[in-house]
This record gives C-alpha cells, sequence and structure tokens, in this order.
C-alpha cells in the first residue's frame, strides 16, 4: 500500500478528517488557483484544474467557491500570488517525507516545516534527499466489494499499469498522465472508486513500531495541519495492531 494512503486510511479512523473540513477547503481553492493559472480556467482542456474540482466536489465544496477559486487563478479577482515548491526529509525511524507547499512567503514556510521536523524526532534535508524513493502515480482506491476480476480487466483495458489486491481495499495504478482516462473509463464500466488521485508512492516501506510510529503519526498531523502545506508523502508502514494501542 502506498505511504500516502496509508496516512489517509489512518487519518479517517483517527476521525480528524471532519474536524479540519476547513483547512481541506483552504488547500484545494488554492489548488484550483494555481491550476487555473497555469493552464487555463476551462478543466475540459487542464488536466490538474479538473482534477482539482473532482476533489472539491467529493469535499462537497460550494459551486461558488469553485468559481471564484478558478477566476483569482485567470486574473478574474485579486488574489495572493503563490509559489510551489517540495521540502524533503527524514522521520522517525529513518522514513522518507515529502512535503509539497504552496506558499506566499517561502521564509515562513520552511520555518515552519523546518520546526515540525525537528518537534517530531524528524530533520528536514536538502533537496532530492528522498524524492528519488518515490514515484508519481495515479492512484485508485476501490472496495474489496468490488468483482476483482471484472475491476482487473476493466482496468488494464483501459490503460492501467497495474491492479493489486490489498489487505482491505483493491488499488489501481495509473501513469499520472493517463490518470483521469482511466477514472473515467472505470466509472464508465461501474466501478466508483473510494478515492482517486495523483499521488506519489513509495517504493519501499519502512515498518514503525512503538515511540517512533507515534511521533510519526504526530509528525504527519502536524505538517498537514499547516496551512501552506498542501500534501504529505511518506513511507512509513504502521500495523493495524501497533494502530490500536495508540487509539
Amino acid at each position: 500500500m502506498s505511504g500516502h494512503n496509508k496516512w489517509s486510511t489512518i487519518r479517517h479512523k483517527k476521525g480528524a478528517a471532519d474536524a479540519k473540513r476547513g483547512k481541506i477547503f483552504t488547500k484545494i481553492i488554492k489548488e484550483i488557483s494555481v491550476a487555473a493559472k497555469m493552464g487555463g480556467g476551462d478543466p475540459n482542456g487542464n488536466p490538474r484544474l479538473r482534477s482539482a474540482i473532482d476533489k472539491a466536489k467529493a469535499e462537497n465544496m460550494p459551486k461558488d467557491n469553485i468559481e471564484r477559486a478558478i477566476k483569482k487563478g485567470t486574473g478574474g479577482m485579486e488574489g495572493v500570488v503563490y509559489e510551489e515548491t517540495t521540502y524533503e526529509g527524514y522521520g522517525p525511524g529513518g522514513a522518507a517525507v515529502l512535503v509539497e507547499v504552496m506558499t506566499d512567503n517561502r521564509n515562513r514556510t520552511v520555518s515552519d516545516v523546518r520546526s515540525i521536523f525537528t518537534k517530531c524526532n524528524g530533520n528536514m534535508g536538502e533537496s532530492g534527499c528522498v524524492s528519488w524513493m518515490f514515484d508519481k502515480k495515479g492512484l485508485l482506491v476501490f472496495s474489496k466489494d468490488a468483482d476483482f476480476d471484472k475491476l482487473f480487466e476493466a482496468a488494464l483495458e483501459a490503460g492501467a499499469d497495474d491492479v493489486s489486491d490489498e489487505d482491505d481495499q483493491i488499488e489501481v495504478v495509473t501513469d499520472p498522465a493517463s490518470f483521469i482516462e482511466v477514472r473515467d473509463a472505470l466509472e464508465q464500466a461501474g466501478f466508483k472508486p473510494d478515492s482517486a488521485e495523483v499521488t506519489m508512492i513509495p517504493q519501499t516501506m519502512v515498518k514503525l513500531e512503538g515511540k517512533q510510529a507515534e511521533n510519526m503519526l504526530k509528525l504527519m498531523d502536524r505538517l498537514e495541519d499547516n496551512d501552506d502545506v498542501q500534501n504529505v508523502y511518506a513511507n512509513f508502514d504502521i500495523s493495524a495492531e501497533e494502530m490500536e494501542k495508540m487509539m
């Protein structure tokens, strides 16, 4: 299982998603604005914008919020100018961590991110220190209730790279360029994903237990809680048994 998706599953179990709904909206609005600025305001010709809008709709964001965010990006409304960058580092136990940010003040953001790493027994590294451990891929997650054989056949026919039967879900991995095409084809075939996104999938996993696992979850939580942080990816693995101890 991908480290990012592992974190998404853990976060859901912790019940943190609803509590951070406002922050989720803020992050999606930033993504919509930047996507519109870079590729135009038409989602049909801008895959990144289309993905951001789909994410907004999945979070039940009001249509007016989405339209305002697009206008900000295309210059129809005044707004803050954001720059994108990625920070890299190591969490407890040597787990690799990638932090994607959108910020209007890089000095503030790098200081905040470094502080979070330090307080959670991790440390920021140089650019490129862990990014080589991840592959950018499209990831679609389906319920185990789905017919695996039919989903497998439909996914490969649509151009997916891989389909795997994990412990509690089915994962379809695609090339980022064909992600939307595969997702749409599977939905038309009757397979609605529980989640669908372009993400960073780790090549190897680092198993964490005890205090290291606890500090890793604190690190992920605090990074995602930062307003400038858009996405956090990591290659940690925490067992279900270990999670039960921390709940």
